[in-house]
């Protein structure tokens, strides 16, 4: 299931109602980490790995690293290559996908984010935090039906990373 929401406090809820306590949970967009707190206290034998390339994240996330042992912190910029396998490596699966990437509108770039960190590591569920794309979906008619029960698009098969996105030059070759 893919859940999208805008609101903070439903996206916290929506987090407690949907991970499961052994989940490998992937947060692109872990800020300083309120919601990588709660995450961390649900998994009781899973383990999340964090993502956020903001300067005022690391020192934060690196307390609540220090703090959880089922936490990781990885400081990047969740569109590049590098970072993607880098979290590869930790986890070559992701039971949760969580995209939380500045909340408002940009549904461009959350949901390119979006699609090549799914599709890499296809999630059971995943929810979205964006008021673009909840705006875009509000106000659009569905004149074709596709419906995922997965957290990510079944639509795109197993085509794993695009060879590049242009207009962000910063994608590159599938993970090997």
């Amino acid at each position: 299931m893919i859940k999208l929401n805008y609101k903070m406090k439903l996206y916290q809820e929506s987090l407690k109602n949907m991970i499961k306590p052994t989940d490998t949970v992937i947060e692109l967009g872990c800020h300083i980490g309120k919601s990588s707190r709660i995450i961390a206290d649900l998994l009781t034998e899973g383990h999340l790995i964090a993502i956020d390339n903001s300067p005022e994240a690391v020192e934060k996330m690196e307390n609540l690293e220090n703090e959880y042992s089922n936490i990781k912190f990885i400081s990047g910029d969740v569109r590049r290559h590098n970072i993607i396998e880098e979290v590869y490596k930790c986890a070559n699966r992701c039971d949760f996908l969580s995209v939380d990437l500045g909340g408002g509108y940009h549904p461009d770039t959350v949901f390119k984010v979006y699609y090549i960190w799914s599709s890499t590591f296809k999630p059971r569920d995943a929810i979205i935090r964006n008021k673009g794309l909840i705006d875009f979906v509000n106000t659009s008619k569905l004149e074709e039906e596709f419906i995922s029960e997965n957290g990510y698009l079944d639509s795109y098969g197993d085509e794993g990373i695009p060879p590049q996105i242009k207009e962000f030059a910063l994608w590159t070759d599938s993970i090997k």
